[in-house]
């Protein structure tokens, strides 16, 4: 081997010793960073306030939730408000998130923690992405994987409880980080994310079910909230059974509904009519339509008639005048606030679940006590002697009773044998026997 070659021979070690230090160098510091970032948050920057979109993708579908004139919406249903309490539980649980371990993965070990782009089957994760007003990203996590927690005592074929999640910040990062929280709220139904507490009647005054049946509808109507509820236009015979009224008098005062529906899903003729009106002055109108599956289709509409004024009695001092006309302009600012809150919901079908709207559209019959049936058979007489119940007769003396008595037998006996007799001429072994 010459000088020059010699020469090159110690160039050639020399770059790939400086390479190989150089990818060491760059190893360390990647897991020297990796390492740093626990116990520290996942998005320490997020600016929670700025952001009014988010955006929740996987291989189950997508769901966009925009805040519109100071109201948080979901796109996918219409525009429909969302919950405000799932929201701000979204947004404060990713702005407090803590990693709990970290590792540098490259893109062939992604799918081992469900951390491929959405829609990649099985080891498809769920993106979650935060924008402000111009559509500019903020931040972008993907969820992959739950971690799995197994406790003493459980059994070999148990997978454990989920304590955590694998997540990964951006889409490339190469930084897989496990979460403490599983997330389990987040998900891309749209049905998720909906505000549900939109209504509650309270106190009616009158309630009317107008069903395709006519003969089936009723009213009931009551003069206050303490007084009974009375059936409008009841039959003599109609009483209404008031152990079938409890739910039947409280529609909707705990509503809620499965999902919003189609707006043509009431384009119907054979629809049922709940309307219901309260003493404060609001009307509601509900109407429904032929439910498939578990839901039924419902649209709601109200009106107000608010009184414009008190009228006080002759008996009141000033001062309680005074304490009760401030009541009232109070009692009227809250019904007005909630008449225009509650009609915001009259643009979209709701589905509700079927069978607790059987609980109030009972038919007309169903609201009525039972009649007992007047077919029954009578009650048979109690036994008493022959003698008694003839003497009871008014027309027949009791002479005459005697002697029906002592003739009615042998007569009997004398047409038998010959009845008999006549039944078997034609045998004429019977007929000496009977001769």
């Amino acid at each position: 081997m010459n000088r020059k070659q010699f020469l090159l021979l110690l160039v050639l070690v020399a770059v790939v010793g400086a390479a190989g230090l150089a990818l060491r160098q760059r190893s360390s510091a990647s897991w020297n960073q990796a390492a740093a970032a626990i116990g520290q948050k996942l998005l320490p920057h997020l600016p929670v306030n700025d952001i009014t979109h988010i955006t929740l993708t996987s291989g189950d579908g997508a769901v966009n939730l925009v805040k519109r004139d100071g109201l948080w919406r979901v796109r996918e249903r219409s525009d429909y408000p969302a919950g405000f309490s799932q929201l701000s539980d979204l947004l404060l649980k990713f702005a407090d998130l803590k990693v709990v371990q970290s590792e540098a993965v490259g893109p062939s070990q992604l799918g081992r923690f469900g951390e491929l782009p959405p829609g990649s089957g099985p080891q498809g994760g769920t993106q979650v992405e935060f924008k402000d007003a111009t559509g500019k990203l903020i931040a972008s996590v993907r969820l992959g994987k739950k971690h799995l927690k197994k406790t003493a005592g459980e059994s070999p074929g148990s997978d454990g409880w989920p304590d955590g999640r694998y997540v990964m910040v951006g889409t490339s990062s190469g930084t897989l980080a496990l979460i403490s929280d599983p997330l389990d709220s987040v998900s891309t139904a749209p049905a998720q994310w909906l505000y549900k507490d939109f209504l509650s009647i309270e106190n009616p005054r009158t309630i009317a079910v107008q069903f395709p049946e006519p003969r089936q509808s009723w009213k009931l109507l009551r003069a206050s909230a303490t007084n009974d509820w009375q059936l409008a236009e009841a039959a003599p015979h109609e009483t209404l059974d008031a152990g079938k009224l409890s739910l039947v008098t409280r529609p909707f005062s705990s509503s809620t509904f499965t999902d919003v529906a189609a707006s043509d899903s009431l384009r119907q003729t054979n629809e049922t009519v709940l309307t219901v009106e309260t003493f404060d002055g609001i009307t509601y109108v509900a109407r429904i339509g032929r439910g498939t599956g578990t839901d039924s289709p419902v649209r709601l509409s109200l009106s107000s008639r608010l009184p414009g004024g008190r009228t006080p009695a002759p008996s009141e001092t000033p001062e309680e005048k005074t304490r009760l006309d401030q009541e009232f302009k109070t009692q009227q600012t809250r019904l007005t606030e909630r008449v225009a809150r509650e009609k915001q919901f009259e643009k979209w079908v709701y589905q509700v679940p079927t069978a607790s709207l059987e609980e109030i559209l009972k038919t007309r019959e169903q609201l009525l006590v039972e009649v007992q049936s007047t077919n029954a058979p009578a009650a048979p007489l109690p036994d008493a002697p022959v003698s008694r119940r003839f003497a009871a007769l008014p027309s027949m003396s009791d002479e005459r009773v005697a002697q029906s008595n002592a003739i009615a037998v042998p007569e009997f006996k004398v047409r038998q044998k010959k009845a008999l007799k006549s039944n078997f001429t034609n045998r004429p072994r019977f007929a000496r026997i009977l001769a």
